[in-house]
């Protein structure tokens, strides 16, 4: 009897989905299921620059003021739509359509030295559109959907929508989840109207070592690129997180003054371009030996690493590589019972910080969400 009854169950499903296979596509269900034997790997690419950023998903680029992130998101996306290689960096060339939240004027000048550096008077098209309009992303995400699919060319869709900062366009606080949650799938729906990257611009925490506000931002991204100053002043980019690729992609720039114009006084308009160093890596850590209370703080970690670290949860984003973290604030603490740090001291966390940062200076450690680790050479 139960077996009749399953081949009799089996019948119905069969034809069923014979019935579905003619419907229209408007009335076929919306959850379809894929037999394993069709499904079948796609070869076409799938990055928008490749190793870097994906070609749909959502990329945030941070890090603290003044450390260039602004600089190097436009020379990105400007290449992307002129279609040039991005340091040796493959792309897909498209539009792209560039929320200007933060220094409306100083983006103008940034785009006359990007033509000044780049471009001939004759050049070619560069479909790059900005937009410098107030934004609360969560309110008004449908009517920038249909601005964008209005204004563009009828057979142009963007490549990629970039929201410089994400504090500008955010209605609500980055610390609630709730907020950020919203905003992230108000992000979602760009991506998905258009299937196109969507690219954020947005500010690090208080201690430098992460993006600002709940880590659900950190969660829900495809691709997360930090952005930093090195000792010789150059902008050093690096790929923290790529959910379907290799991490550790680290590119170095720096910034060149360039004149651009004249202003109604007669005097020069400037601004700066960003231009790669040779080699396009990172500056090699300082050979210089550490500090008694340095080394003795980076022992400290590597006994907390045996004792207490374990992988991190998945949610962190932490690089492949990583196979053990510690919370830094246990890492505090054994720093404290050692008598590296003074517990009684006025301002007892700032030494504490100011050794993470020697550290993370040499590369030799990298803290994310209060976890840090040892970086391997």
């Amino acid at each position: 009897m139960e077996s009749n009854d399953l081949r009799s169950r089996g019948n119905y499903l069969r034809l069923t989905m014979s019935r579905l296979a003619v419907l229209p596509d408007e009335r076929r269900p919306r959850f379809q299921l894929i037999p394993f034997e069709r499904i079948n790997l796609s070869t076409a690419p799938n990055y928008l620059v490749k190793g870097l950023v994906p070609r749909v998903g959502l990329t945030v680029i941070w890090g603290p003021p003044k450390s260039g992130k602004s600089f190097f998101t436009l020379d990105l996306l400007a290449h992307v739509a002129a279609g040039w290689h991005f340091r040796k960096l493959r792309v897909q060339q498209g539009p792209i359509v560039y929320f200007v939240l933060e220094g409306d004027e100083g983006f103008k000048a940034r785009i006359e030295a990007f033509r000044k550096q780049h471009l001939t008077v004759d050049h070619e098209r560069i479909p790059l559109y900005y937009v410098a309009a107030r934004l609360d992303l969560v309110k008004d995400v449908a009517a920038l959907i249909a601005a964008i699919g209005a204004q563009m060319r009828p057979e142009e869709v963007p490549a990629a929508v970039a929201i410089d900062t994400l504090n500008r366009s955010l209605g609500g606080s980055e610390s609630s989840d709730q907020d950020m949650s919203a905003y992230v799938r108000a992000a979602d729906s760009i991506r998905d109207a258009f299937r196109c990257a969507v690219v954020v611009v947005h500010h690090c925490g208080i201690d430098a070592s992460r993006p600002r506000g709940h880590s659900s931002l950190t969660g829900a991204v495809d691709s997360q690129i930090a952005i930093k100053r090195d000792g010789a002043n150059n902008i050093v980019a690096e790929l923290e997180w790529m959910k379907d690729g290799p991490q550790g992609e680290v590119i170095v720039s720096r910034l060149e003054p360039i004149q651009v114009g004249i202003d109604d006084d007669g005097d020069p308009i400037t601004s700066c371009v960003l231009t790669p160093i040779e080699g396009g890596s990172a500056p090699k850590a300082s050979s210089r030996p550490l500090a008694p209370r340095t080394r003795r703080a980076l022992e400290a970690l590597t006994e907390s690493l045996l004792d207490h670290g374990r992988i991190p949860p998945s949610f962190l984003g932490l690089p492949g590589s990583v196979s053990s973290a510690v919370e830094a604030e246990r890492w505090r603490e054994e720093l404290f019972r050692r008598g590296v740090l003074d517990d009684q001291a006025k301002n007892p966390r700032k030494p504490f910080f100011d050794i993470k940062d020697q550290l993370a200076d040499r590369r030799l450690i990298a803290e994310r969400d209060g976890w840090v680790w040892l970086v391997t050479p």
